[in-house]
């Protein structure tokens, strides 16, 4: 079942060091460039996932999931929810601690395989925000 509990999601948020933006854009009218931009002022380290570009607000960008130079904290996902099932198959294969679906990203049964694989899961909710709400 997807956290929605303020408490969980201040946990989670304190305690990530790592963030892995699938859909990153350098784009800076895309939500998924405020975004980065946002988690990179706010201190964590955001590796940009999307196989279109190879910087983004100069970070190298990776083209997938196990490309990513160390551990992921959280997977936070600014792709249509189809995209969802491969993107959980890969943040499986790298451990990930969290899946976060952004909002309007929602995948019942991609979040149910996350979370059997020992993942928390937030789904259909901003990160931003809910950064805003509980720190």
């Amino acid at each position: 079942m997807p956290i929605e509990d303020a408490a969980t999601i201040e946990k989670i948020l304190r305690n990530t060091k790592t963030i892995a933006l699938v859909g990153a854009s350098e784009d800076p009218t895309r939500d998924a460039n405020r975004i980065m931009r946002f988690l990179l002022n706010r201190g964590y380290t955001v590796y940009p996932v999307n196989p279109r570009y190879s910087s983004v607000l100069g970070k190298a960008c990776y083209p997938n999931l196990a490309s990513v130079p160390g551990p992921i904290d959280i997977v936070d996902v600014f792709r249509r929810s189809e995209a969802v099932p491969g993107i959980v198959d890969e943040a499986i294969e790298v451990k990930a601690k969290v899946l976060w679906l952004q909002f309007d990203v929602i995948h019942e049964e991609a979040a149910a395989r996350a979370e059997q694989h020992g993942m928390q899961v937030v789904m259909n909710r901003c990160i931003a925000v809910e950064y805003n709400r509980v720190l």
